[in-house]
């Protein structure tokens, strides 16, 4: 399966099963790149149906506090459910607990890539194309270097495309989705503070659903 038609299918599913990119294309990977096969494989892992709450609104939630290296970090992080009924399970808590852990080691900028200011990410663009053209790298494949280390870039910047401190075999994105999943509710990080004795506090919080939506 190339590069192009894996994008192509990835970008048709998501549209199809209103799942994430992620894990669209792990599905067509699972599946050999059949479209039939990896709709019923999301349907199967109950993302296709937790996609479909995303247009529900996540009122409720929690607002989880942690405080790291005796005071010299702290983190103050908004995790929102549909109803107070999830706001109080123990496994949703939990997880608000883990996404703060998450901030203050790994100090993210953004919640998501869709959260990424326009002028930051035409910044990043031409940094790689200067730094991918002094390596000596042909000018034809530039543009698919740049779309290789901004990937790079959002795993390192934006909070869901981490790889989770408590497991790092899966990116705190996808363990959001395996919660939505498992309790059948719309979740979602909305904002977070990140504050660091003798640095900048870190502020960020995602866009309204309608403004990400392609």
């Amino acid at each position: 399966m190339s590069e192009e038609v894996s994008a192509l299918k990835v970008k048709e599913l998501r549209e199809s099963t209103g799942v994430g990119m992620m894990d669209c294309k792990k599905a067509l990977i699972e599946c050999g790149s059949d479209f039939a096969k990896a709709s019923l494989w999301l349907r199967e892992k109950g993302l296709a149906k937790a996609a479909k709450r995303l247009g529900r609104e996540a009122k409720e939630g929690v607002v989880e506090a942690y405080v790291h290296l005796a005071g010299r970090i702290g983190v103050l992080v908004e995790v929102n459910s549909e109803t107070d009924f999830v706001a109080r399970n123990d496994t949703f808590r939990a997880f608000a607990h883990d996404v703060a852990l998450q901030i203050a080691a790994m100090k993210p900028s953004w919640i998501s890539p869709e959260d990424v200011p326009g002028h930051v990410l035409e910044e990043e663009k031409e940094i790689i194309r200067k730094q991918a053209l002094g390596e000596g790298k042909p000018a034809a494949i530039v543009d698919r270097i740049i779309s290789g280390r901004l990937e790079k870039f959002y795993e390192e910047r934006c909070l869901l495309r981490q790889p989770s401190v408590k497991d790092n075999e899966k990116r705190v994105g996808e363990i959001l989705d395996d919660l939505r999943a498992r309790i059948g509710e719309h979740m979602s990080i909305r904002r977070f503070v990140r504050f660091e004795v003798g640095g900048e506090a870190i502020v960020a919080e995602s866009k309204p659903l309608s403004e990400t939506e392609e």
